[in-house]
């Protein structure tokens, strides 16, 4: 369900309340997005949320609670005050065990222009063990380091990455390179604005991995497998 821009965004009732009108919801178009609006689309238990761009916390704070929907797919690219921290209070709200998280269904998770770190891989190591598609495109903090969380031995993102968008992660350099070749199922790798990042080394990247399959440089810097 898309719920269009309004000068006033309310959740509806009635009939609409049916949860199977609720299994996709995108507010990201709707402006203004309360903390009480965002309270009620949680209770409607949807399994993808596509917020607004540039949400603040107090806002999101909503989605700090034990009900939170098993979502498979959420967006909070560009939120504002969304840190390290707050990853960890959503994926661990109080009441609940660490090791349940409501969002261990996870399939799609955007985190593009956000403070976020080691910190928050390693909580998305331990807590989305389905993640297949990650957007972490322009969040400062991610390292060549960090990439090798997500390419170390043992953990669900080695063999279950998909898409990684690093778009605008200027800490990386060739370096990370190394550690991504190790994840096994990935299809698409966006390094596009990756200042560090030379084309050599993705050329390299591509050659390096063609006993494996075929990809492609489709732009510069942006890697896809052909299938």
């Amino acid at each position: 369900m898309s719920l269009q821009q309004s000068s006033d965004v309310h959740v509806p009732s009635c009939r609409s309340c049916d949860k199977r009108l609720w299994s996709h919801v995108d507010v990201s178009r709707c402006s203004p997005l309360s903390n009480q609006v965002l309270a009620g689309i949680i209770k409607r238990q949807p399994a993808s949320l596509d917020l607004v761009t540039g949400l603040s916390w107090s806002c999101l704070s909503a989605l700090v609670s034990p009900t939170l929907p098993c979502l498979r797919l959420l967006d909070l690219r560009w939120c504002e005050g969304l840190k390290d921290a707050q990853i960890k209070e959503i994926l661990t709200p109080p009441g609940l065990e660490s090791s349940r998280s409501r969002l261990r269904n996870m399939v799609t998770l955007r985190l593009s222009g956000l403070d976020v770190s080691e910190s928050t891989l390693r909580l998305l190591q331990r807590h989305m063990p389905q993640l297949q598609r990650l957007d972490l495109a322009h969040c400062k903090d991610i390292t060549d380091s960090s990439i090798s969380l997500l390419a170390a031995a043992g953990s669900h993102s080695r063999n279950n990455l998909t898409e990684l968008t690093l778009a605008g992660c200027s800490e990386l350099t060739d370096g990370c390179l190394s550690y991504l070749k190790r994840l096994s199922s990935l299809t698409l790798l966006d390094l596009r604005g990756c200042k560090s990042i030379s084309r050599r080394a993705c050329d390299a990247f591509i050659s390096d991995l063609s006993h494996v399959a075929l990809f492609c440089m489709m732009e510069e810097n942006l890697i896809q497998r052909l299938d």
